[in-house]
């Protein structure tokens, strides 16, 4: 059997620059984990188990010849991350049914032709309390509010700092545990994109460059704990938890959201189908 891992790039401590052929692939990957996530939108709703909207992730992904990227990531099994109420991020799919009034993160990679699209969105389950409601509405504001700052001559840290701004105003809380990170034909590669960084620091923005965008609030504190599975990432305080996230590229006047839902479902909790 090949090791195709020596095929792959490797991570280099610098952040690659993108040709035209990188910004043709990324869309092609962001298109379909879009779609992926918009065929969920009728499907989250209470009774159902996160296992089984899982296997439908998983299966779509195969029926438009992709890859998952995450079945088999470090031991991974599953095809997403699905994360309810007070999970941050990396909720690992169950037999567990969803509850009226749950809140859940699902975040999905694929790769085609080598690219790799990653994307997550806040799905509310039934009826979801107000404070829940404004709580994944924040969450994406602080993501787009982040994405808008993308220029060339920018710095990442201005991604981090228009979120926090954001956070600060609504008053919550910025997880620091976890981050953006630089994507294309790697999963994670360099740069690291800090969500509670500073305006002005970190290195400049550049086209051609490929990254990710996603910020995760809390209503309480920041705090996380990583629970004995080695995955799940919990808040301390048991508070709710929302996440949002976009792949991004700098182009030569701004960027380039590769993650768009082609429905226009950009925040599934407020889709009725």
């Amino acid at each position: 059997m090949t090791d195709t891992s020596l095929l792959l790039p490797m991570r280099t401590g610098e952040i690659r620059i993108h040709d035209a052929e990188g910004f043709a692939g990324m869309r092609r990957a962001g298109r379909l984990v879009a779609e992926c996530l918009d065929m969920l939108v009728p499907e989250v709703k209470p009774g159902v188990t996160t296992q089984h909207l899982d296997d439908l992730i998983r299966d779509f992904v195969f029926d438009h010849g992709a890859q998952s990227a995450t079945i088999g990531y470090r031991g991974f099994r599953h095809a997403s991350c699905i994360s309810v109420n007070h999970v941050i991020c990396h909720g690992i799919p169950g037999p567990k049914p969803l509850k009226e009034g749950d809140i859940a993160n699902i975040d999905v990679t694929v790769i085609v032709d080598g690219w790799h699209g990653d994307h997550s969105r806040m799905f509310g389950v039934g009826d979801v309390k107000r404070k829940a409601e404004r709580l994944m509405d924040v969450t994406y504001e602080a993501m787009m509010a982040g994405i808008s700052t993308v220029k060339p001559g920018a710095h990442f840290g201005d991604i981090g700092g228009a979120i926090s701004e954001i956070a600060r105003m609504n008053r919550m809380s910025v997880v620091e545990d976890f981050c953006g990170h630089g994507l294309g034909r790697l999963f994670h590669d360099e740069p690291n994109v800090v969500h509670s960084a500073e305006t002005g620091t970190g290195p400049e923005l550049k086209p051609g460059m490929f990254f990710t965008v996603e910020p995760m609030l809390n209503l309480g504190r920041k705090d996380a704990a990583i629970l004995p599975d080695g995955w799940t990432a919990v808040t301390r305080d048991r508070q709710l938890s929302a996440q949002f996230e976009h792949s991004v590229g700098v182009t030569e006047t701004g960027f380039e959201i590769f993650t768009l839902s082609p429905k226009g479902w950009h925040t599934p909790h407020t889709v009725k189908p």
